[in-house]
């Protein structure tokens, strides 16, 4: 129960942070090592998965607003002067969102879900 609970606060913080990085001034924009690419990616694995982990009972509705959620997501850099929003970008954040659900998927299926 716990564990259930932690997974759910890890989903959304794991939104959030996502969205605080979408949308804020390319200058405060944390950097690492890895390429962009691979960044946006693997936030959004980590995120859809968790999504579709927390919400196992719910997972047709997760997957489907992680994926689309990718493209929503990066629509609102219209929104920042110093951001741009592109299509390359919306795609790959969907491709790791969908790599993401399917982790989701085999996890809850080897655990089966216990809660909502």
């Amino acid at each position: 129960m716990v564990l259930d609970r932690l997974v759910k606060i890890a989903a959304w913080l794991s939104l959030a942070a996502i969205l605080f990085v979408t949308v804020s001034p390319i200058g405060i924009r944390p950097h690492d090592v890895m390429s962009v690419r691979y960044d946006r990616a693997l936030a959004f694995t980590a995120m859809a998965l968790l999504f579709v982990v927390a919400y196992p009972r719910h997972f047709w509705a997760c997957a489907i607003l992680v994926i689309l959620g990718a493209a929503a997501i990066e629509l609102l850099q219209y929104f920042s002067p110093t951001r741009h929003a592109r299509l390359e970008d919306a795609s790959v954040k969907a491709v790791g969102a969908t790599i993401g659900v399917a982790l989701g998927f085999a996890a809850n299926w080897i655990r089966p879900p216990r809660s909502s």
